[in-house]
């Protein structure tokens, strides 16, 4: 029987590890752009700082942006500019700094918005809710590291 390479290639390797997730640019975007301000919230996380990492005791992760959290701007106009978050606007996707304003022409100061993933955050505003993320984050980063010990290769085996 004559196949088309289409289907030969979607038989012999798998492209995808759950058919019900889109790969389309299209419907990400949308979903992307029409997300519910939970699902936001975590798109709009930003990167721990490297001592407050050391600090924390835990790795390469990044937490969900709130507002009194110190950060570092790292990307453009107001690079290495530090502040207080003053306002998480997730309607728009941008986190407004105190020290990140402009002047427009009749004198008047405004916030200009930032995207999360242009920020390192220095210090966290910590609450029970913050401190059982971190915990969750640093346990799961523990686990997985993929050591095995004895008793596992031994379990392995039988």
């Amino acid at each position: 029987s004559v196949h088309s390479p289409r289907l030969l290639e979607q038989e012999n390797n798998k492209m995808k590890f759950n058919a019900s997730v889109s790969s389309s640019r299209r419907r990400n975007r949308a979903r992307h752009f029409s997300a519910p301000s939970s699902q936001r919230r975590k798109l709009m996380a930003a990167p721990l700082s490297k001592d407050l990492r050391k600090e924390l005791g835990c790795g390469r992760i990044s937490m969900p942006i709130r507002k009194n959290d110190e950060v570092t701007v790292v990307r453009g106009f107001f690079k290495d500019r530090e502040g207080k978050v003053t306002q998480v606007y997730r309607k728009k996707f941008v986190i407004h700094v105190e020290r990140a304003t402009r002047e427009k022409p009749n004198g008047a100061t405004i916030n200009v918005g930032i995207h999360p993933s242009n920020v390192v955050i220095n210090k966290l505003h910590m609450d029970k809710d913050r401190k059982a993320l971190i915990q969750r984050k640093t346990k799961a980063e523990k686990d997985s590291k993929g050591k095995f010990t004895d008793a596992d290769v031994a379990n392995d085996v039988e």
